[in-house]
């Protein structure tokens, strides 16, 4: 199943996301797209009107596509049609354009026996491996295919067969003990605390999530906290917004159009490319990739595209086993 298309076709009922808010970006970015794209003529180009949608990340609420107003030119040949990345005030509008959009989702949070799904898949120097995960939401059970071969013998180990196991509710030891490890539940409810604002919340999350690193700037920390934050598979509306536009106020981040992910989807990408290697032991391009109408998560790559994650599927189900 095409969870991305079956959203958007649940869309149509849904309401628009509110004009004022959606105004002033939208209206920068066009401008934007106009300067950037324009051909070396005389002549003005004429203007065409596209939809760009949005439906939610982790199939959890959906919104109403937004009107956003391209150059006719760029579908010519002599317009720009592959990727392109925008510049410094391009990528803010663009980023603040799919803030406001995700904010105006609304989200169910799942019940304490139902399952996050994730389906991802990892390259590393061009060899493919993907896996499924089932997480229950209270913290009390984890199922994964392929199985993972125990210690021992392993002569009727089948890596094709559900493995799933169940064990105690740990949240109130997690939460006693300042454990990093929390259930699905824990986490979900602890970005739900988190403010709006994207200097705020990043302080909030800079604070209570994961540690720091001796040397690190603070855009370097704050990029790695991002990144941490989208292996979540659920992320409220409000903290989805905050993210995109912390990742605006990060120095050097770049929005590219046109391009595709790992597993050949359009996207959009949002990158930071560093000289030299950082404290946390990153080098060169990292790109972080998102749907460019639902502007769900994708996945990323690192090592200038040498190491790649993405999330090629997810959702809510009510068994281990089962997908959306």
């Amino acid at each position: 199943m095409n969870e991305l298309s079956e959203l958007r076709g649940l869309r149509a009922d849904t309401l628009l996301p509110d004009t004022d808010r959606l105004a002033a970006p939208r209206a920068r970015l066009n401008a934007a797209f106009r300067q950037e794209t324009r051909p070396e003529r005389a002549a003005c180009p004429r203007r065409r009107m596209i939809l760009v949608g949005a439906a939610t990340a982790g199939a959890l609420a959906m919104t109403a596509g937004i009107v956003a107003t391209l150059p006719e030119d760029s579908t010519r040949p002599s317009a720009r049609k592959g990727p392109q990345v925008l510049s410094a005030g391009a990528s803010a509008d663009a980023l603040e354009l799919a803030a406001a959009t995700v904010e105006k989702q609304d989200a169910t949070e799942p019940g304490p026996k139902q399952w996050v799904y994730e389906k991802s898949t990892m390259l590393f120097q061009g060899k493919p491996q993907s896996s499924e995960e089932w997480t229950r939401w209270d913290g009390t059970g984890h199922a994964n295919l392929p199985g993972i071969p125990p210690a021992g013998d392993i002569s009727d180990f089948d890596p094709d067969e559900l493995q799933v196991w169940y064990g105690p509710n740990q949240e109130e030891k997690w939460r006693k003990e300042g454990y990093d490890d929390r259930s699905q539940r824990q986490f979900y409810r602890f970005l739900a605390t988190l403010p709006s604002d994207p200097d705020r919340m990043m302080k909030r999350i800079r604070e209570d999530a994961i540690g720091s690193i001796q040397g690190e700037t603070r855009a370097q920390r704050d990029w790695r906290e991002i990144d941490v934050l989208y292996r979540s598979v659920l992320i409220p509306p409000h903290v989805q917004a905050g993210l995109f536009r912390a990742l605006a106020k990060i120095p050097g981040a770049r929005v590219a159009t046109g391009v595709k992910d790992s597993l050949g989807r359009a996207a959009i990408g949002v990158s930071v490319t560093y000289a030299e290697k950082t404290p946390a032991g990153w080098h060169g391009k990292l790109e972080i990739f998102f749907d460019p109408e639902s502007y769900a998560y994708l996945g990323k790559t690192w090592d200038d595209g040498e190491m790649v994650s993405a999330r090629a599927a997810w959702g809510v189900v009510n068994k281990p086993g089962a997908r959306p």
